[in-house]
């Protein structure tokens, strides 16, 4: 880039008469008790009605304080209490001001982190921050061993770098680490900062003399005032002629602990009251878009990062489909075709079964995608969406989509070993149709754990949520427990349930099939075995029509005459008030119909003698 006469776009700070004021409760209502707690939340909530008052008290952290921060140094903010607010307050002023990089380099950059190939750049980055001993190991996590503590802090300073952020304020990067890895963070972002032209504000606590001199320039804070701003070699001077001497033997952080408000040093003052010049502004800056490239750009850079990651954990997915061969394996000879029938009700509710065999185990198959979930977010994704990496659909969509063709492959494993040698119905179309059912049940399961891993955030949350899930969708499926058996205040769980949906259709596929087609009693119905069955486990009114509209009904007399007719028996015509319901029983050579707990005969008398009794 030096050759070609490209300079990389650099970023001054400046702030001016900075305050922060805030409010704080005081005394023992400070203190993190449960009580405490429970009511601050309550009477937060009634402060924000204008209720009550909220009983904070204002308290100022930051007082009219004025500096510079240039770039291509490194900034070291020592102070106590107040160095946290300060970052957060330039961080936040500079988002708002659209500081980022160029869109051409911001793009180029990404890319090439993402899409995996070993460039120039991605091995420069690497050496910079000392990740090429492990750029091909595991980061872990506290069940997975991966790189160490400082590593996994130089890793996520390697992401701040590469993003979109040009100017970087970090506050106590060191919590955790020995003096040895802070040293080594330290001159690897002093290293980024010198050669690519970055601006860097850092705050420490006390930190190793050795990485002391890895700054350039020193913020010391006391009382929320600046004490002290200017190049590190100057510190110790300018504080020997403000009266402080730094006693023999000791740190010059430590004695500077001690130091009360001192007047800011009169270069720094003539520099704040000359105006920045912007015509040394680089054009690439500042700009104007939310993200350095377009849509379509972000969408094929995360689907790229969604395969290299789908890649690394292969190994989930093909432990996956074993546990499916297995499953199915056992599926199939429990129940088996030889042993299966089509001739009662009995034998389609085993049929029921074995549906609902297979949809669980496709919801149970996605939920490997919480723990996934879980990390991903965890560890990249956050900070990632803060920092303009990406939207959160740029995220989301290449996740959907790529698990499309794993949904096909799993469930194409489990009808292939299932569907015929359980003895569902042959026809081919049918086949395809419980295919297509069960692809739909597994993306539900996958969306859903992922939904369930975005509101949890933490494992622990996520796993109790999901196993929640789990329990109301099976349990208020409707298999287990059968619609008419839930209790009122549970019925939600019923219509909401995607598996009852899904095991209707299923068994409504299965069952107006050819192979539950015969009629088993004609003289007490006409409906097929497959219908039925619906009728009496599913509700086959429900699922055949939609909610609201119009039914066709036919009265019990009416269906008695007919029958009637057909047989040649009498009927008598129930009076009013009479309940059709009660059995009715008739003297087959009489031709007269009595009713069950009834002492009283009643008929009528035909005109003709009915023939055929006989049929």
């Amino acid at each position: 880039m030096e050759r070609v006469g490209i300079d990389n776009p650099t970023i001054e700070v400046r702030f001016e008469n900075l305050k922060i004021d805030a409010e704080a409760y005081v005394g023992n209502r400070g203190l993190p008790t449960f009580t405490n707690f429970f009511v601050n939340k309550i009477l937060a909530l009634l402060s924000s009605l204008h209720i009550v008052p909220s009983g904070k008290r204002p308290i100022s952290i930051l007082h009219d304080i004025s500096g510079i921060i240039k770039p291509c140094r490194m900034t070291l903010l020592l102070g106590v209490g107040t160095r946290f607010e300060m970052l957060t307050e330039l961080s936040r002023r500079e988002k708002e001001a659209n500081i980022k990089p160029d869109p051409d380099i911001d793009v180029y950059m990404k890319a090439i982190s993402v899409e995996g190939q070993e460039t120039v750049v991605t091995d420069y980055i690497l050496k910079i921050l000392g990740l090429d001993i492990c750029a091909d190991t595991m980061v872990g996590d506290a069940m997975i061993r991966g790189i160490s503590g400082g590593q996994k802090k130089r890793v996520t300073t390697g992401e701040m770098l590469v993003g979109p952020a040009k100017a970087l304020f970090m506050d106590e990067i060191s919590t955790g680490l020995d003096s040895s890895t802070t040293y080594q963070i330290v001159n690897s972002l002093r290293q980024s900062v010198h050669i690519l032209g970055g601006t860097a504000v850092i705050a420490l606590l006390q930190p190793a003399p050795e990485t002391y001199d890895l700054f350039d320039d020193i913020i010391l804070l006391s009382g929320g005032q600046v004490v002290y701003q200017g190049p590190r070699e100057n510190v110790l001077e300018f504080l020997r002629s403000m009266g402080f001497k730094c006693p023999r033997g000791r740190a010059l952080l430590t004695s500077s602990k001690s130091f009360s408000v001192i007047p800011c040093g009169w270069k720094l003052a003539d520099e704040l009251a000359t105006p920045f010049d912007r015509s040394r502004n680089h054009p690439a800056a500042l700009t104007t878009s939310d993200f350095g490239i377009g849509k379509m750009e972000l969408l094929k850079t995360n689907i790229s990062m969604e395969w290299l990651l789908m890649k690394r954990n292969s190994f989930v997915y093909i432990f996956k489909i074993a546990q499916l061969i297995i499953l199915g394996a056992i599926a199939m000879t429990v129940f088996l075709r030889t042993k299966m029938h089509h001739d009662t009700v009995e034998d389609g509710v085993i049929y029921l079964g074995a549906m609902f065999i297979g949809l669980v185990t496709h919801l149970f198959n996605g939920f490997a995608e919480l723990a996934m979930s879980v990390a991903k977010l965890l560890y990249s994704t956050n900070r990632e969406r803060d920092l303009s990496f990406y939207p959160s659909w740029a995220y989301g969509l290449p996740t959907w989509i790529l698990k499309i063709p794993i949904s096909f492959l799993e469930c194409a494993v489990w009808i292939v070993l299932t569907y015929y040698v359980i003895g569902f119905d042959p026809n081919i179309e049918r086949f395809f149709r419980h295919y297509l059912l069960l692809v739909l049940v597994s993306q539900m399961a996958s969306g859903l754990f992922r939904l369930l891993a975005a509101v949890g955030r933490e494992m622990v949350v996520a796993d109790t949520f999901g196993s929640f899930a789990q329990l109301v969708l099976l349990v208020l499926g409707g298999f287990l427990i059968s619609r008419e058996k839930i209790r009122s205040w549970w019925i939600w769980g019923y219509w909401v349930s995607p598996l009852m949906y899904a095991h209707n259709a299923v068994a409504v596929n299965e069952f107006l099939g050819h192979s539950w087609s015969k009629v088993v009693n004609a003289t007490a119905s006409n409906d097929t075995l497959g219908v039925q069955i619906l009728k009496f486990k599913l509700g086959y009114l429900l699922t055949r029509t939609a909610l609201g509209q119009g039914q066709a009904t036919v009265s019990e007399e009416e269906l008695r005459e007919k029958h009637a007719n057909r047989t040649g028996e009498s009927v008598e015509l129930l009076p009013a008030g009479t309940d059709s319901a009660r059995p009715m029983t008739s003297s087959g050579g009489g031709g007269e119909i009595r009713q069950a707990g009834s002492g009283r005969q009643r008929g009528m008398v035909l005109p003709f003698a009915p023939l055929f009794n006989h049929l």
